[in-house]
């Protein structure tokens, strides 16, 4: 009978301690609550943890995606098991081992791909017993800063086009004005390429010939960071309220009415000849009436055209109402490192990188009129330079902003970028590297534009400005073996640059 009561009890403590084990080996898997956010070519950190936490060096770890054959990471008999990893992870993915102890594991992914976005397991084992939890990767980059230029004339407006490439996930993109006020888009196209990254291509129609600046942000709806872009668009580069429909309207709603007045007069010439004379009176005052209307619709239409030839589109438009200005360098006004050649057309840099400022002045300053010059520019793709109009009287000694309220209008290089000296900085997309600028001034509309004299297309327009005294054609050179000469303008933009002696 003893035997038989010290056996159940045995077996009664046994049960106990294999309950008690059970349950120490029991957990669960906690992942993030929250989508990890991962930027492209970056390294991202996917963490999970046990409750209650314990030892994890001798568990079985595991971080896949949608199944468990395309495994991310696996961890087993303290050994990372690279051949189960899918391919595009091998070399990618490493563990972080610092709180294994405390049951903190976490996965290492380098260089983040757009492969890499979507849903994730974590997956951890002991023994029979086992847990997993769910999160979501988001992969979000930024791409190139957006591209605007204006496309041309549209219906009762302008039509402005952005672009921008290289980003993830789609990007949102929106118009602006100066006050903030948004424009809704004429169209959006998004395409994607081979890595999967996004291209956004939008175009407006702006309207109102008083908006000034148009602005275009582009914007990564995960992180949101967005780049932006803003263009001018000069006032004359809206489309008058085509003059000649109802000119027409008025035309022939006058001829009908003439021509009714014609019938009555034609209709009673054959009983006397009063009527005959009143008949050839009509005839003539409804010619007359033709006449004065297709006067005034041609003088309309020619000053709209003449409207479009004064903004800045193409250079040979322009040409055709400046004058051509012979510009001579001022070797008083020069910075004595600058070299400036004996016909006082050319100059070149100090052959030295310097952070300095080295300029020239033309020797004749400009009070009135329209006129452009031209200047063939050589220069390395690392280099330093500007070129415009500017005030006499200014300081260009050391280091000094070249901005509008400084007395400059000026555009130029730096390094393999093309800018405009604004404030802030208006960065430049030619559609070739300007290696001939045109620098147009029409003094009394307060005007400066430049123009890549190679293909003709409009490279920057300043808003208009009040000039008051003389501007003189500027010229400075920073650093990169560059050389400016003044082209001849004899035979117009033909003609070939005067040499350096």
């Amino acid at each position: 009978m003893e035997g038989s009561c010290s056996l159940s009890l045995f077996c009664c403590l046994t049960s106990l301690l294999f309950l008690v084990q059970l349950s120490t080996e029991q957990f669960q898997v906690v992942g993030p609550r929250h989508p990890i956010v991962a930027v492209l070519g970056e390294d991202a950190i996917l963490p999970c943890a046990l409750l209650p936490a314990m030892n994890a060096e001798n568990m079985e770890l595991g971080w896949f995606r949608t199944t468990f054959s395309q495994a991310v990471f696996i961890y087993w008999n303290q050994q990372e098991q690279t051949e189960k990893h899918m391919a595009e992870y091998r070399g990618r993915t490493s563990l972080v081992r610092d709180f294994l102890t405390e049951g903190q594991a976490s996965v290492h992914i380098h260089k983040v791909q757009v492969s890499d976005n979507g849903m994730y397991t974590c997956f951890f084992r002991h023994g029979s017993f086992y847990d997993e939890a769910d999160f979501e990767v988001k992969v979000a980059g930024m791409g190139s800063d957006p591209q605007v230029h204006i496309e041309g004339p549209e219906e009762d407006g302008v039509c402005v086009v952005c672009k921008a490439s290289g980003w993830f996930p789609k990007p949102q993109v929106q118009w602006r004005d100066l006050s903030g006020n948004k424009f809704p888009a004429l169209s959006e196209a998004h395409t994607q390429d081979t890595e999967e990254l996004f291209s956004v291509e939008a175009t407006l129609v702006v309207r109102d010939s008083s908006v000034g600046n148009v602005t275009c942000s582009v914007l990564n709806p995960v992180l949101g960071q967005e780049k932006a872009m803003a263009i001018y668009i000069p006032e004359p580069f809206f489309p008058q309220a085509s003059p000649w429909k109802p000119a027409f309207a008025v035309i022939l709603t006058m001829l009908g009415l003439l021509l009714l007045v014609a019938s009555y007069f034609i209709r009673k010439a054959h009983s006397t000849r009063m009527l005959k004379k009143k008949e050839q009176q009509a005839k003539e005052e409804v010619l007359k009436a033709i006449d004065e209307l297709q006067a005034d619709l041609n003088q309309r239409k020619a000053s709209y055209l003449s409207a479009w030839r004064k903004a800045p589109l193409y250079a040979d438009w322009r040409k055709e109402q400046f004058q051509a200005w012979s510009v001579t360098l001022d070797p008083d006004s020069a910075h004595p490192m600058l070299c400036v050649s004996h016909e006082k057309t050319c100059l070149k840099d100090p052959s030295v990188y310097s952070d300095k400022n080295f300029s020239v002045l033309g020797l004749e300053g400009i009070t009135s009129g329209r006129c452009y010059w031209e200047v063939e520019i050589k220069n390395k793709s690392h280099s330093r330079w500007t070129l415009g109009v500017c005030w006499k009287d200014l300081k260009r000694t050391g280091s000094y902003r070249e901005l509008p309220d400084k007395g400059f209008w000026v555009m130029g290089k730096h390094d393999n970028s093309y800018f405009a000296g604004t404030g802030p900085v208006t960065w430049l997309s030619p559609r070739q590297d300007p290696c001939r600028v045109g620098v147009f001034l029409d003094y009394s509309e307060g005007d400066v534009s430049f123009y890549n004299m190679n293909d003709g297309s409009h490279i920057f327009s300043f808003p208009p400005a009040s000039f008051s005294g003389a501007l003189f054609p500027y010229f400075m050179i920073m650093y990169g073996d560059v050389s400016m000469t003044i082209c001849s303008m004899e035979s117009g933009s033909e003609g070939l640059p005067v040499p350096l002696n």
